[in-house]
């Protein structure tokens, strides 16, 4: 950086390439006011110009390079008349004095041109090969020393701060940069000149502060967004002057930047983890209460305000106790914080614990607490988390009241389940006449299936599969009813349609009144005449197969489930049979079983599998039905009972 060039008319000339004019030609790197102003430019005007700027014609280009190339082959400095060009291409003639300036490799870095004008009309005259004696060369040299040492400071201050010092023109592009742009941003400094401030800024900071350098007054403690070489982000602290003329006209800004990139990711991180906390704090699910050492309340979150009916407003600053502790827990409260405080143990501190609160309306409800302190400087302050635990302790008793209602129901189940049990005859019926098999696998909870057969007299086999609708023990006694309605009714000698008739209207009454139904099937075959007779009270439909078919036959009749109407009236039907005839029995809980698809195991597969072991015993029948079944379901257990019956006719 060249300081105090106002006088005389100096003007610095920069050599990007020493080494080949032609691709990077010499260009102006400083100007004094009086060199400039002589020359018809304000000074800024000429910063990063080529030196062909100056020339009058084109053709003292070779002069110029001739002449500089003597300075960076060992001349020390030259002296030439020359024709300069002014801003409105006048031409003036000057004597020029040029010299080298060398940096810390003692290779030339820049040159010092130093003109003044002549006076008359003096031809114009080539490139001079000798220095002319009668040329004062002490301000020259007087110049040139006293920038070398300036800009010598003024680098070496640069560098040992990590501050970044920077020089703009009015625009806004760079002039200088110190070296401490490359800790900060990673650029070198050479980077930086004639570029303009705003290519370093983040987007948005780019649009905020496009029109920032138009601005002619100094700024304080600007924060910059800016990118890094790398393309990480860098914040700086920008403190900018503006350096005006006598005229006020701006001539460059003059400024600083310091990296705050690890203060600023501080300070955020600071104020995240501030608003995270009081985020948690604003949107617990529980009330959080600070108190201090004299037992006042410090804060009070939305959750706190539901909960106990005060605004925060009203509740900072009043005695906890009065707010939410009922008054007979006043004393214990007091005397726990003094304890605390005298001793540093507290009998509720860092513990969960249920207590009891009070609301403003004075209700009291129950809470769960925790209470823990933290000292700050040389007091305490307590900070409780309290979660109303009103709807817990309602479960909770809901609870304890559902598991004494289930006790009680596991219990009535035991029993329906002893009874539903004693009910099924205890060994199948087995002669040269017939054969008969029935099995009842019970769902989880006690169904409402009833299976029974015996004989009426010798000749006479009576057989029933029944289901009542509902669980438990409601449905139990009502097979126990209608169990021994039926074997009392048989021994009259009644048909099945006269018996099913005279059951509901024995059961409508107590059926009605419950809600209940039953589904019945009701057989009674003749063994000497082979002959079978049945009614149907809206039970699904038994199947008939015979030995030289292969296809089952429905047995159904008309007639409704039992207690739906009084005075019903049941058909009664008659088929034949012949040796080898075989009658499946059955529940909806087989044909309505469902397997995880949600498909129900049906009619069609119900028949397959009975055809397909037709040629087997009764029990194996069943036992082939009851596995099938399993496998299709992917369960070994049921929602509703499941219950089979087989006859087969001798």
């Amino acid at each position: 950086m060249y300081q105090s060039m106002d006088n005389p008319n100096i003007i610095v000339i920069g050599l990007a390439r020493p080494d080949s004019f032609t691709a990077s030609p010499p260009y102006i790197k400083q100007a004094s006011h009086s060199a400039a102003s002589l020359l018809g430019y304000s000074n800024y005007e000429l910063i990063n110009q080529p030196l062909a700027i100056l020339y009058s014609t084109e053709n003292q280009s070779a002069h110029w390079q001739t002449a500089i190339a003597k300075l960076l082959s060992g001349s020390t400095d030259l002296s030439f008349k020359a024709e300069l060009a002014t801003k409105s291409a006048q031409p003036i003639q000057t004597l020029i004095s040029l010299s080298a300036l060398t940096g810390h490799s003692a290779k030339v870095t820049d040159l010092v041109l130093l003109f003044d004008m002549l006076s008359g009309q003096q031809q114009y005259s080539t490139l001079l090969t000798q220095t002319l004696p009668e040329l004062d060369y002490s301000q020259c040299k007087a110049t040139e020393s006293a920038l070398s040492e300036s800009e010598e400071r003024f680098r070496q201050m640069a560098e040992m701060t990590g501050e970044w010092l920077w020089e703009q023109d009015p625009a806004g592009y760079y002039i200088y940069s110190s070296v401490a742009v490359k800790q900060i941003l990673g650029f070198d400094k050479d980077d930086i000149i004639g570029k303009h401030y705003t290519e370093f800024l983040t987007a948005q900071d780019k649009a905020e502060q496009q029109d920032y350098a138009a601005i002619s007054r100094p700024f304080y403690g600007l924060i910059n967004h800016l990118c890094h070489k790398d393309g990480h982000p860098v914040f700086t602290e920008s403190t900018g002057l503006p350096i005006i003329n006598k005229q006020g006209k701006l001539i460059k800004w003059r400024g600083v930047d310091r990296d705050i990139t690890a203060k600023k990711q501080f300070q955020d991180e600071l104020i995240a983890s501030e608003q995270r906390t009081r985020l948690i704090i604003e949107s617990s699910l529980s009330a959080i209460v600070l108190m201090d050492a004299k037992g006042q309340i410090t804060d009070w979150n939305p959750q706190a305000e539901k909960m106990f009916g005060w605004s925060r407003q009203e509740a900072i600053g009043q005695p906890l106790d009065a707010l939410i502790i009922p008054a007979r827990f006043h004393n214990a409260h007091r005397q726990g914080l003094q304890q605390f405080l005298q001793t540093g143990m507290g009998p509720i501190l860092n513990q969960v614990i249920e207590h009891v609160a009070i609301r403003r309306n004075g209700a009291e409800f129950p809470i769960e607490l925790s209470v823990s302190p933290l000292k700050q400087n040389n007091t305490y302050i307590f900070s409780g988390f309290i979660h109303d635990i009103s709807t817990r302790k309602a479960t909770e008793a809901t609870i304890q009241e559902a598991q004494v209602n289930l006790a009680i129901a596991r219990n009535e189940i035991k029993i329906a389940q002893r009874i539903q049990a004693s009910l099924s005859p205890a060994l199948p019926i087995q002669s040269d006449a017939l054969e008969v098999v029935g099995f009842c696998l019970p769902a989880n909870q006690v169904g409402g299936d009833y299976f029974d057969y015996f004989f009426q007299n010798d000749s006479c086999l009576n057989m029933i599969i029944a289901d009542v609708s509902g669980h438990s023990i409601g449905p139990a006694l009502f097979m126990v009813e209608a169990r021994s309605a039926i074997r009392t009714l048989a021994s009259s000698a009644s048909t099945p349609a006269a018996t099913l008739a005279t059951l509901n209207n024995f059961l409508f009454a107590d059926l009605n009144k419950t809600d209940y139904f039953i589904s019945l099937f009701y057989l009674q075959y003749d063994t000497s005449k082979r002959l079978l007779c049945f009614a149907n009270a809206g039970h699904p439909s038994p199947l008939l197969l015979s030995p030289f078919q292969s296809k089952c036959r429905q047995l159904d009749a008309d007639g409704l489930i039992l207690g739906i109407n009084k005075d019903e009236v049941f058909e009664e039907k008659t088929v034949a049979l012949a040796k080898g005839d075989l009658i499946l029995l059955y529940t909806d809980g087989i044909i309505e079983a469902e397997n995880p698809a949600g498909d129900f195991f049906g009619m069609e597969r119900l028949s397959e599998v009975f055809i397909q072991h037709a040629n087997e015993p009764p029990q194996n029948i069943i036992s082939a039905l009851l596995e099938r079944l399993k496998q299709f379901c992917e369960t070994e257990t049921f929602n509703d009972d499941v219950t089979l019956m087989v006859f087969k006719c001798g």
